[in-house]
């Protein structure tokens, strides 16, 4: 189900804070975030071994948890409630691999490796997104299209892999809020999906692009359901490249950027902005923008520019910008 919605900006919400400056020259390419309330838990997309670096709320390194495991291209993390961080090897920019996974990672530093095939070809996804009963969710990063939703056809095993089913699509809109690389076009970059976090209670979900957090509601924890309704946008503005996104306990957003340097940023009291019971958003056909609506206006950012004409000015441009984007990992 792909729906076109027009997501709408959340006046009241406060703008994010700067928390504290991640200046390790270990985490200089931030792809993944996750915190516990007390702790922050932050993981580099390059590499040659599953590394999480476990953080205090200032950003100062307290240990390192580690396995020699070797990924190919680790874009996101999730953080179970048994303190197990899912660590999602989901990238993959030149779409060549035959497989992509989880590496389930144990705060002692034990690593499983779970396997997913995608039943339509090569996806690159740096989205990862847990439900409450620990069933993972995969966001793909789409430059020309809407972002794809997949979920294990049954329940992982190791090594797998597992077929993964498609269960729904997101068809974000160009914004005008600044920031993303400067090597693509800022109509491509604010429509990539590049980070997904859930919030601790499981009833509001997170997806991130360079610009922009869209949380969604989920008020009986279905992810796939949540993305029929209409989101909350919240910009975040002047990211450099930012990939990542997380929820703390009491509802608390955190955002950050590649780069040594860049600042962890919250936004206190994010999950109340999306009401308890949202609504549905448009409904395939029925409504302007939506998926099948041939009468249907063109949807557009908050400039006023199309999305779809956006994609075609950036087709060019946007190739050389995903290459520049793109990480080099060990072939799996």
């Amino acid at each position: 189900m792909a729906v076109a919605l027009s997501p709408v900006t959340a006046a009241h919400a406060a703008d994010p804070v700067e928390r504290c400056v991640l200046n390790n020259k270990n985490i200089g390419e931030l792809s993944g975030l996750a915190s516990d309330g007390s702790k922050m838990y932050a993981t580099n997309d390059g590499g040659t071994k599953l590394t999480v670096f476990v953080l205090s709320k200032d950003c100062k390194l307290e240990r390192t948890i580690a396995n020699k495991t070797d990924p190919f291209d680790v874009e996101d993390m999730a953080r179970t409630k048994d303190g197990t961080l899912w660590l999602a090897d989901t990238g993959d920019n030149g779409k060549k691999r035959d497989t992509v996974a989880l590496h389930a990672l144990t705060p002692d530093g034990k690593a499983t490796l779970y396997r997913l095939s995608y039943p339509d070809g090569q996806h690159d996804a740096e989205a990862l997104l847990m439900d409450q009963k620990g069933v993972p969710y995969l966001v793909t990063k789409e430059p020309f299209g809407a972002a794809q939703v997949y979920r294990p056809e049954g329940a992982l095993q190791s090594p797998g892999p597992v077929k993964l089913a498609k269960v729904a699509s997101v068809d974000l809109k160009s914004t005008d809020t600044p920031g993303g690389p400067t090597q693509i076009p800022h109509a491509i970059g604010s429509i990539l999906v590049t980070g997904g976090a859930v919030s601790h209670d499981g009833k509001v979900v997170a997806l991130r692009t360079y610009t922009d957090a869209y949380l969604y509601g989920a008020p009986d924890g279905d992810i796939a359901a949540a993305f029929s309704r209409e989101p909350v946008r919240v910009p975040l503005p002047n990211e450099p490249q930012g990939e990542t996104i997380a929820f703390e306990p009491d509802g608390t957003l955190l955002t950050g950027s590649e780069g040594v340097g860049q600042p962890i940023r919250a936004i206190a009291g994010a999950t109340g902005l999306v009401s308890a019971d949202p609504k549905p958003g448009a409904k395939p056909g029925s409504s302007a923008g939506a998926a099948g609506d041939t009468n249907a206006a063109p949807a557009t950012g908050d400039s006023g520019f199309p999305t779809w004409l956006a994609v075609v000015i950036g087709v060019v441009v946007v190739l050389g910008g995903l290459a520049f984007l793109g990480r080099k990992g060990t072939s799996r």
